[in-house]
């Protein structure tokens, strides 16, 4: 049957207990993906079944085009969706979640997502952006404005069109009505995401508005958070495994690990859902905690994704099941990920990174490499550049993040081992294709561009293993290169 409130009582799966028509809008959220709707919108669905927090339901938008085909499935399914955890046995966990209220298109309707975040009951603005979604420049940290969105945006008298818009000119129109600000949450893969999206959309804004920037800076809350739950993105097959095994059918379900943690600063301007009741750590510095899943965590998967690419693997959890890589991820996350770390209260690391093995060798989550390959432009320099930097000024190894970085830039020269082409998803992908095809007459044309890379291409100590780590790559190929150098390194 159709996912819809409709057809809530036939499902033959668990589905809201709660009266949805009782739940109101109190969270606007931009960026209803895959893991949005896997994360924050499941822990706000595990509240409501508790009969708390129904005044928190979210109301989704979407601005970028291609988020018209989200609109169109929300709407045909009353915002519900399924999400199916994929537990590592082949069980499915299928659920249905009734936290998203609303969703808006805002290119549609713009005046529509302005109303709903000037309306007081809305008292959080969250974000799932993704990292380009931030408009950093990789190298002095600033905003670059030079995105036509928010060009289009710093007009005067513009109707907002990107999110960075939509929050500046909804605080603006809550000062001058008398409503306090909402808080800002964002919950995008960015070390010290709160503070990144004050000093961006600050920045923004004074660009806009001077005087506006400074009630911003001053009176709005932007909390950090660390999140994390590997969501790949939605298949065919997932839909159909729905349909065949609990006969839903979903336009857009969402999958998952079994994994989930979430850890928040406190730090909201008014009252907030207790997220704490549903197992989110609710912290007062998440520093240690972000910075533990990024530099191992998400630069692992780095780690893992060109280097298995090369290899010839296309999923996850094939490359976590080859004892070769194993021992590669186990050796950049001891000896070059943990050294940078501070203390992280009540985690045991040596258990973590274990756990990460298994949970990336998970066979039924199917996660692709081609996935994690994606926008490595926006990843690389935040997850595993800041590691090479910490291990150099500190004198230590780098020899397994160099080579991560010279797969990159193997990877995207856009041709794999035995010449068949390979689609390099980014946002600057005809730069660095551009670039990376004259890796072998030029082997450091691609870490000179001091946008992603800074002035590592004249250091000397990451140039000579970065040129013998590429030219390896290019010579012996990648499964060759990790034997020769780190075989039987972590035994």
């Amino acid at each position: 049957m159709k996912l819809s409130t409709a057809t809530l009582d036939s499902l033959q799966i668990v589905a809201p207990s709660y009266d949805r028509t009782a739940v109101t809008p109190g969270i606007v959220h931009f960026g209803v993906g895959g893991f949005h709707r896997a994360h924050q919108a499941m822990y706000l669905d595990r509240l409501m079944s508790e009969g708390k927090a129904l005044d928190w339901g979210i109301v989704g938008v979407g601005v970028l085009p291609n988020d018209q085909r989200m609109a169109e499935v929300m709407a045909a399914q009353d915002c519900l969706y399924t999400l199916v955890i994929k537990h590592p046995d082949g069980r499915l966990e299928p659920r249905v979640v009734g936290s998203i209220v609303d969703y808006l298109f805002a290119p549609d309707d713009p005046d529509a997502v302005l109303a709903r975040m000037v309306d007081p009951a809305t008292r959080i603005v969250s974000l799932t952006i993704t990292e380009g979604g931030y408009h950093v420049n990789q190298v002095t940290g600033e905003l670059d404005a030079s995105d036509p969105a928010l060009a289009a945006d710093l007009v005067p008298g513009a109707t907002p069109g990107s999110a960075f818009g939509f929050i500046v000119e909804a605080l603006r129109r809550r000062r001058e009505a008398g409503v306090p600000p909402f808080t800002v949450m964002s919950c995008d893969n960015i070390p010290g995401n709160g503070h990144v999206a004050r000093k961006m959309i600050s920045a923004f804004a004074r660009l806009k508005d001077p005087e506006l920037a400074s009630f911003l800076e001053t009176e709005v809350r932007f909390p950090n958070c660390m999140v994390d739950r590997i969501t790949p993105v939605t298949t065919d097959a997932d839909r159909d495994a729905l349909a065949a095994r609990f006969g839903v059918e979903d336009g857009w379900p969402v999958v998952c690990e079994p994994f989930t943690q979430w850890v928040l600063e406190d730090d909201f301007g008014g009252v907030r859902p207790p997220y704490e009741d549903v197992g989110v750590q609710i912290v007062e510095d998440v520093e240690p905690y972000e910075l533990m899943k990024l530099r191992l965590l998400n630069a692992s998967h780095q780690a893992l994704a060109y280097l298995g690419f090369l290899s010839g693997y296309r999923y996850a959890h094939e490359v976590c099941q080859d004892k070769l890589f194993v021992d590669f991820l186990l050796g950049y996350m001891d000896d070059e990920g943990t050294p940078t770390l501070p203390p992280v209260p009540g985690v045991d690391l040596d258990r973590y990174k274990h756990q990460l093995i298994e949970r990336f060798a998970n066979p039924e989550v199917r996660d692709t490499l081609a996935r994690l390959c994606a926008e490595s432009s926006d990843r690389i320099p935040k997850w595993l550049l800041p590691v090479v930097r910490e291990q150099l000024a500190a004198g230590r190894e780098i020899g397994r993040s160099v080579l991560v970085v010279a797969s990159w830039a193997r990877y995207a020269e856009a041709v794999d081992e035995q010449g068949q082409p390979i689609e390099v998803v980014d946002r600057l992908r005809d730069k660095l294709v551009e670039r990376a095809q004259h890796n072998r007459e030029d082997p450091l044309v691609f870490i000179s561009d001091p946008d992603l890379f800074g002035e590592l291409a004249s250091d000397e100590r990451f140039v000579t293993p970065y040129r013998a780590a590429l030219g390896s790559l290019h010579e012996i190929g990648a499964r060759a290169t990790l034997e020769a150098l780190y075989s039987g390194s972590h035994d």
